[in-house]
């Protein structure tokens, strides 16, 4: 595959969400669709209560339209499009219950659990029409195993892991996009490596969105993504993982994900059996602001360690 459509995908995508963050910005704030900040979260996050939420659509439809423009509309077109647009599509229904109606927690667990496996059950029968392999390999080995009919009950669970991983990873300015790029870039270049053009583009065109919506959502930042924009990403990453057959790379990869929603389990797990919090705060980024790290320091640290992971992907995926 010519690298110069990667760029090129990166490039429109990135320029679709620039010129779509004046136009959605503005429109947020008029129709009030404000962020709703925690009280016994960090103090300095109260002063952003009001910022435009549901910046996710910025994201959404600048892939949508750039991945529409360079891919070829195979098979792996739809599984991408339904993974990243179907779980966008329940974060954003989370995110204007939250807004519109004053529910502070959205969906119901069950009505989100409903959404997000009808598009995983959605994504398993396109995998199982184009015959996509059921074999798991292991990394930097040559071992590898075939779950058989099991694979989709895996698939669905990655899904379910992902998109709920990198959910938790939105909290910080600036956080999600940044690490949301850097996994993305390291899926693409696996992409190219295994000649997976629709994985490839779709991967390139979330690296521009992202970095396009990074501009608006850097500190101090203007808008915030919400679930729309949080559940499309791990929707869109673990679609690429399964098609680019690096579905145990995703872990690796995708560390930071891992590890924000393993401080949530922990912490919850912790305070029921023991009474006690391991942390002063979960998801682990706040941990660190209350330990008085600056929000641009958290940011930037995690940023760094997600490069680390991404070039360790990298190094054992090829």
């Amino acid at each position: 595959m010519d690298v110069k459509v990667i760029l090129l995908s990166i490039g429109a995508s990135f320029m679709l969400a620039i010129l779509f963050g004046p136009l959605f910005i503005p429109l947020l704030r008029r129709l009030k669709f404000g962020q709703q900040i925690r009280t016994d979260g960090p103090q300095s996050h109260l002063k952003k209560s009001g910022t435009p939420t549901m910046g996710g659509i910025i994201i959404m439809l600048a892939v949508l339209l750039a991945f529409l423009k360079f891919s070829d509309k195979t098979s792996e077109f739809w599984v991408l499009l339904v993974a990243s647009l179907g779980f966008g599509l329940v974060g954003f229904l989370d995110d204007y219950i939250k807004i519109v109606f004053k529910r502070s927690l959205g969906l119901t667990a069950m009505q989100k659990l409903i959404g997000q496996l009808l598009f995983s059950v959605i994504i398993c029968i396109l995998l199982h029409q184009m015959h996509h392999s059921t074999v798991v390999s292991i990394p930097g080995t040559s071992a590898h195993l075939d779950f058989g009919w099991f694979y989709y009950v895996f698939v669905v669970i990655m899904l379910f892991g992902t998109t709920n991983a990198v959910n938790f990873t939105d909290g910080v300015d600036g956080l999600l996009a940044g690490t949301g790029a850097v996994a993305f870039a390291a899926f693409a270049i696996l992409a190219l490596h295994a000649s997976e053009h629709e994985s490839a583009i779709f991967s390139a065109t979330m690296i521009g969105a992202m970095l396009g919506f990074l501009v608006f959502n850097a500190h101090p930042a203007k808008v915030f993504m919400g679930d729309t924009g949080s559940l499309g990403i791990g929707g869109g990453m673990a679609a690429v993982a399964i098609l680019t057959k690096t579905e145990i790379l995703l872990v690796i990869i995708g560390g930071v994900f891992v590890l924000e929603m393993l401080s949530v389990i922990l912490q919850v797990g912790s305070f029921k059996l023991r009474g006690k919090r391991i942390f002063k705060m979960s998801p682990i980024h706040h941990h660190f602001e209350l330990s008085g790290w600056s929000e641009w320091k958290v940011v930037t640290s995690f940023w760094f360690v997600g490069i680390v992971l991404a070039a360790v992907g990298l190094i054992l995926g090829r």
